[in-house]
């Protein structure tokens, strides 16, 4: 079942669209404060973003990384308004050159399209109110997140999504995430807006229980891993056996991909906050 709807939070619009609504990660939030647009949502829901953009004069989109869910409709926004996208040094590459797109992402959120971006400025902001771009690898690597420090509001990208990660990607990194969520837990924060999972308040306790679980999820492992447990032993001991999911990517998302990359952590390196 498809959905497409649309709300407003303390004076943010925001549109919900998706292909399908099977759970959190299959809709997508766009977001507008004060004629600024953050991503663009994916490229299979232009004729619903569309109107979203139009309803609004654009003065400025910012890019969160190149995901297709997020970048997809770059350059339609741009023909349709002017407005080139600012987004990250490494995301213009990427959208410059193109990237593959696994086909049950293609699946969910249609294709993206070459698009010529610009840089950040050096110095950032939403109708004159500041904004802070926080670099964030480890879901991807160009990821970047926006912090309204006046608000208390953080732009997440993708590194919430939720409390709890079930699934990881081929690409993404454990060790890398949990760097970059100490480094966004370094900042204050009440009001997580999450592309996925939209408006979330007390977002920094909710971003510090992902941590957490990250960092006692990746504790477990390791004592598995000590005790003589094989990869594959250790998935299935804390996480259970593989679902629909893991294969319909052809493993490209799955349990074992985030005990593999949980091994990799040092924990040392990664005091709790």
């Amino acid at each position: 079942m498809s959905i497409r709807e649309t709300f407003r939070y303390q004076g943010l619009d925001a549109v919900r669209v998706g292909r399908f609504n099977t759970g959190v990660n299959t809709t997508f939030v766009v977001y507008r404060l004060n004629g600024t647009v953050i991503d663009t949502g994916p490229s299979n829901q232009w004729r619903y973003v569309k109107p979203f953009i139009q309803s609004v004069p654009l003065n400025q989109l910012l890019l969160t990384h190149h995901h297709e869910d997020h970048s997809g409709n770059a350059g339609a926004i741009q023909k349709l308004t002017g407005v080139q996208a600012l987004a990250p040094e490494l995301t213009i590459g990427i959208l410059k050159k193109g990237f593959r797109i696994p086909p049950i992402q293609k699946l969910f959120w249609g294709t993206a399209g070459k698009a010529e971006v610009a840089p950040l400025p050096e110095e950032l902001s939403i109708d004159g109110e500041k904004v802070v771009p926080l670099f964030s690898p480890g879901h991807a690597k160009d990821m970047t997140c926006y912090l309204l420090p006046e608000r208390g509001w953080l732009f997440s990208a993708d590194l919430y999504i939720a409390n709890y990660l079930k699934l990881l990607r081929i690409d993404e990194d454990v060790p890398t995430l949990l760097n970059s969520i100490k480094g966004v837990l370094y900042h204050s924060f009440d009001v997580i807006l999450c592309p996925h999972r939209g408006v979330v308040e007390k977002g920094w306790q909710q971003l510090n229980t992902k941590y957490e679980f990250l960092l006692n999820l990746s504790g477990e492992a390791q004592e598995l891993q000590k005790s003589g447990l094989s990869l594959n032993e250790i998935t299935l001991q804390l996480l259970g056996e593989e679902g629909l999911i893991s294969k319909l990517t052809g493993y490209n998302l799955c349990k074992r991909n985030l005990i593999a990359s949980s091994l990799k952590v040092d924990l040392s390196q990664m005091p709790s906050l």
